[in-house]
């Protein structure tokens, strides 16, 4: 497949929608083009955790256009992630559904600390190149509509990573009710801030760095009513910070006729974003932040770039996850290998079936880490982990669908049926299934495997009698596989062909 020249990013803000288009020469990424949609999909969240269907009409009437500006793009040229406000919603997944459909691409769910690695990467890369191998440490403040994310970092690697929740949506709304502020209002919604960052704040101080670094929206907006009101000459600075409370205690609004650089737009979550703001610059010691144009949509296009040209962060968290959890490489190579001989012969013509592969290929590696805990039922804690471990490069979807078919890849079937498989994870679940039960003698023995056949209906499998006979505790353990497939109302058999038989398919 070639790899495409033309790479965009979406990103699904609690606050406003993003889109970033960029074109790769010589594996640096160029602007073409851009589109900001303020949404405030956090702003539509029910007190149950739902997003009312109000706001889901204009966060879908935004996603149609955002589009229209993707059609003719590959899949795989674009990548869309939601954020916090998808995180926490109930009825994220009905809303997903609709919201693919309109934006024409999947959208993936990225969890906290995700989103803060691909912040830091956006951030990173918007930074001066001869700056990327430099030893200096930089804090990076994310403030968003409903998180805020901290990463300390060197170069390109990000060190530590934290997202906490809260953002200048959820705080606007929670402290300054119908946009009114004064001191008492403002003092609770710091001590809110700083005793959310008060958990993490010592691991940061101590990890330590020479320049902070804003990003996103609240940050650039904060930076831009300092300077057109001369609190500062440029970026955000601590004494420009509290001037600019000065200012709305003065007025009692955020009112952008009465405030220079206040946005409209912006107005309505100005006091949650700066009472966040000044929380941090309490609690992490900060005395001055640079603003970078650099932000999560970059982040997710720089991401998606090493995707591209096969230097996937998903592979190098499989790596490291195999080894922090002592999983046997050799055995994870025999099934790996197996597993995808397997799918190959079964799967449908796709038009990509590179994604389902890659799934089926990062399965098979980490089927065994759940030994590290146990080996009874050891599936289970792999599944377990995978569920709920950070891992950089996958989204949320990912984790689950991964795990997913750890689960489903030794045991009884039936625990499956509501476990949310998909109808394409099934031939994966096989694939998995037979090659680590064939290979449990952990031997470089060849598997003797002459056809494997599968639709919707079930599975089918060819093998040498004479390999059967040799072999009866696989055999029986293949015997007591078809009763789990019918268990499911599928098919799985067996055939033991006869030598001649065997002969005559080998020629």
């Amino acid at each position: 497949m070639p790899r495409p020249d033309v790479l965009a990013a979406v990103d699904l803000g609690s606050n406003s929608f993003h889109l970033q288009v960029g074109r790769v020469v010589d594996r640096q990424i160029y602007p073409l083009d851009s589109l900001r949609e303020v949404v405030r999909l956090g702003a539509g969240l029910t007190a149950d955790k739902r997003i009312d269907r109000a706001t889901q009409a204009r966060a879908l009437e935004a996603l149609a256009r955002i589009g229209e500006r993707l059609r003719g793009l590959p899949r795989g040229a674009v990548r869309a992630v939601g954020t916090n406000t998808l995180r926490v919603a109930k009825n994220a997944p009905q809303f997903l559904r609709e919201a693919r459909a309109a934006l024409g691409f999947p959208i993936e769910v990225i969890a906290g600390r995700e989103e803060a690695r691909l912040i830091y990467l956006g951030v990173a890369h918007a930074i001066a190149p001869a700056a990327h191998g430099s030893d200096k440490k930089r804090l990076v403040v994310d403030i968003g509509g409903g998180s805020t994310e901290f990463i300390v970092g060197k170069g390109l690697d990000p060190l530590l990573t934290e997202s906490l929740y809260m953002g200048c949506i959820s705080y606007s709304l929670a402290y300054f009710p119908e946009g009114r502020i004064d001191k008492s209002r403002f003092k609770k919604a710091e001590l809110a801030a700083r005793q959310e960052l008060a958990g993490m704040a010592g691991a940061y101080r101590s990890a330590g760095w020479q320049e902070a670094v804003g990003s996103s929206g609240t940050a650039r907006a904060l930076e831009s009513i300092l300077r057109e009101n001369g609190f500062a000459a440029e970026g955000i600075t601590l004494e420009g910070l509290e001037r600019l409370k000065s200012l709305l205690l003065k007025h009692e609004r955020a009112e952008p006729d009465r405030i220079a650089g206040l946005r409209k737009d912006r107005a309505v979550v100005m006091p949650g974003g700066l009472a966040i703001m000044l929380a941090a610059f309490a609690e992490l010691g900060i005395e001055r932040m640079a603003v970078s144009d650099g932000a999560l949509r970059h982040g997710v296009l720089y991401d998606l770039l090493g995707r591209v040209q096969y230097h996937d962060m998903r592979e190098a968290t499989v790596t490291q996850f195999m080894r922090r959890y002592h999983a046997d490489p050799a055995q994870a190579e025999r099934v790996r290998i197996l597993a995808l001989r397997m799918f190959d012969s079964i799967s449908p013509e796709e038009k990509e079936p590179e994604t389902e592969r890659l799934l089926l290929d990062w399965a098979a590696r980490l089927a065994e880490i759940g030994l590290s805990v146990a080996h009874a039922q050891y599936h289970k804690h792999s599944a377990y982990i995978l569920s709920n471990a950070d891992m950089p490069g996958f989204s949320r979807m990912e984790q689950q669908r991964l795990a997913r078919i750890v689960l489903a890849h030794r045991g009884k079937l039936g625990k499956m049926h509501d476990a949310g498989l998909e109808d394409g994870d099934w031939a994966l679940v096989f694939a998995l299934r037979v090659a680590a039960l064939v290979l449990r003698n952990r031997t470089d023995a060849r598997f003797p495997l002459l056809r494997v056949a599968g639709d919707e209906a079930g599975y089918l499998l060819d093998l040498p009698q004479a390999w059967l006979e040799e072999n009866p505790l696989a055999a029986a353990a293949l015997d007591t596989e078809t009763e789990h497939w019918k268990a499911i109302g599928m098919k799985f058999s067996v055939n033991g062909l006869s030598e001649k038989k065997v002969a005559q398919l080998r020629n």
